[in-house]
C-alpha cells in the first residue's frame, strides 16, 4: 500500500492539466498560500476540499490521497517473508507488534489477512509461554473475517483450512468437523478438468502442467495420509508393516527425499512415534536414521519439481508466498532439530547411545549447536 502523499498528487494532477498555483486557488477558493503549503507538506487540504479537488482533477478520492487500501500479490509475498525473518531474528513480542500495526493498517486487504493469519500460525510456537494459544486465536479471528467479509469464495476456503490448523493446533478437533461437517466429500478434480480442456485446445505445454501440478498435490497427500494412517490405535504389527512399506515405496517412486523433503521428514517423525509408542525401539530408530537422511536436502530451503515433475516450478514460484518456506530458514533448522531433541513422544530412546548419534549428526547437518 502506498503512504498518504497528497502533496506529491496535487502538483502532478495540477501540472497534467496546465494550471498554476492561482488558478487552483481561485478555484478552490482559498489563498495561493493554501495551495503552496498542500504541495509542499506543510499542511492538507480541509477534509471538505477532498470531493472537490478529486471531482477537479477527474480522479478518485483514494487517487488524490495516493492511497491504496490493498497490497499486491507480490507486496504481500515480500511482506510475509520479511516479517518470517524477523521473527527469527528479533524478540518475539516486538514482531507480534509490528504485525498487528499491518493488519489495522491493511484491515480491508483480505488476501494479505489471510497471508497473516498463516505467518502467526507458522510462528506461534515461537511466543512467549502463555502466549500461543493468544496468536493462534488471532490467527482465527483473521480467517472469520475473510470468510464473513471478503466475498471471495476461493478466498474463503483457503481460510477455512488454515482455520483448521489453528484449530488443530489448539487441541480443538471437535471446531475443524464444526468448518467441514462430517460427510465426506470426493477429491476436487478442478485441476485435472483444467488439463483435460488444455488438451482439448491443443496447449500442450499447459496440459503438462496441470497434470503434473495435480500428480504432485496428490502425491504429498497421500504421504501425508498414509504418515497419519500409521498413527491409528490397535493396528496388528503385519498391518503397521504392510502401511510403512507402502509409505515408503511411493516415496522412493517419487524420490521424495529429494522433491519435497518437509513431507517426508514429518513422514518419519510420525513413524518414529507410532514405534516408540509400541515400544520398538529398532524400528523407531531406522525412522529417526530416515529423518536425518531427509534433512540433508533441505536447502535450498524452497518447493520446487524434478526431473519428473519438469513443468511445475512456474506453477510453484505463482503460490501466493511463492516458493519460499513459510518459515525462515534458521527456524526451520531449529524446529528440525527440536522435533527429535526435545520430543517428549522419543523418550523411550533419549537415553540410548544410538539416539545420541542421530542427535549429534542432525545438528551436523543443519548447523545446529
Amino acid at each position: 500500500m502506498k503512504e498518504i502523499n497528497i502533496g506529491k498528487m496535487i502538483i502532478t494532477k495540477r501540472k497534467e492539466k496546465g494550471i498554476t498555483q492561482d488558478e487552483l486557488a481561485a478555484y478552490m477558493g482559498v489563498s495561493k498560500a493554501s495551495v503552496s503549503k498542500w504541495e509542499t507538506g506543510q499542511s492538507y487540504p480541509d477534509i471538505t476540499f477532498l470531493p472537490q479537488l478529486a471531482a477537479y482533477f477527474n480522479i478518485s478520492i483514494d487517487d488524490l490521497m495516493g492511497y491504496t487500501p490493498q497490497m499486491t500479490k507480490e507486496e504481500i509475498k515480500n511482506q510475509y517473508h520479511r516479517l518470517a525473518d524477523q521473527f527469527s531474528s528479533r524478540p518475539f513480542d516486538e514482531t507480534y507488534s509490528a504485525c498487528s500495526q499491518i493488519v489495522r493498517k491493511y484491515y480491508c486487504c483480505f488476501p494479505l489477512l489471510l497471508q497473516m493469519a498463516v505467518l502467526y500460525i507458522n510462528h506461534s510456537m515461537l511466543a512467549p509461554q502463555g502466549k500461543q494459544k493468544e496468536v493462534l486465536e488471532e490467527a482465527l479471528a483473521l480467517c472469520s473475517r475473510v470468510k464473513e467479509e471478503s466475498g471471495d469464495v476461493f478466498l474463503s476456503k483457503d481460510a477455512a483450512m488454515v482455520e483448521a490448523a489453528a484449530h488443530m493446533m489448539m487441541g480443538q478437533p471437535q471446531e475443524v468437523l464444526h468448518l467441514f461437517g462430517e460427510t465426506l466429500r470426493p477429491i476436487p478434480q478442478e485441476t485435472e478438468c483444467m488439463a483435460q480442456a488444455y488438451l482439448m485446445m491443443g496447449k500442450t505445454d499447459q496440459g503438462r502442467e496441470a497434470l503434473q501440478a495435480a500428480i504432485y498435490q496428490h502425491l504429498i497427500a497421500l504421504e501425508g495420509n498414509m504418515a497419519q494412517l500409521l498413527t491409528l490405535p490397535d493396528q496388528s504389527p503385519e498391518r503397521l508393516d504392510e502401511i510403512l512399506s507402502r509409505l515408503l515405496g511411493v516415496a522412493e517412486l517419487f524420490e521424495l527425499e529429494r522433491l519435497h523433503p518437509n513431507v517426508m521428514a514429518q513422514s518419519a517423525l510420525t513413524a518414529a512415534h507410532t514405534f516408540c509408542g509400541l515400544e520398538n525401539r529398532e524400528k523407531a530408530l531406522q525412522m529417526l536414521e530416515l529423518y536425518v537422511k531427509v534433512c540433508e536436502h533441505f536447502a535450498p530451503f524452497t518447493l520446487h519439481g524434478d526431473a519428473f515433475f519438469d513443468s511445475i516450478d512456474p506453477w510453484l514460484a505463482d503460490f501466493d508466498l511463492g516458493n519460499q518456506a513459510p518459515r525462515s530458514e534458521e527456524v526451520i533448522k531449529k524446529s528440525l532439530i527440536q522435533n527429535i531433541e526435545q520430543n517428549p513422544a522419543l523418550s523411550i530412546l533419549t537415553d540410548t547411545p544410538e539416539f545420541q548419534t542421530i542427535v549429534t549428526k542432525l545438528k551436523a547437518i543443519l548447523g545446529g549447536n
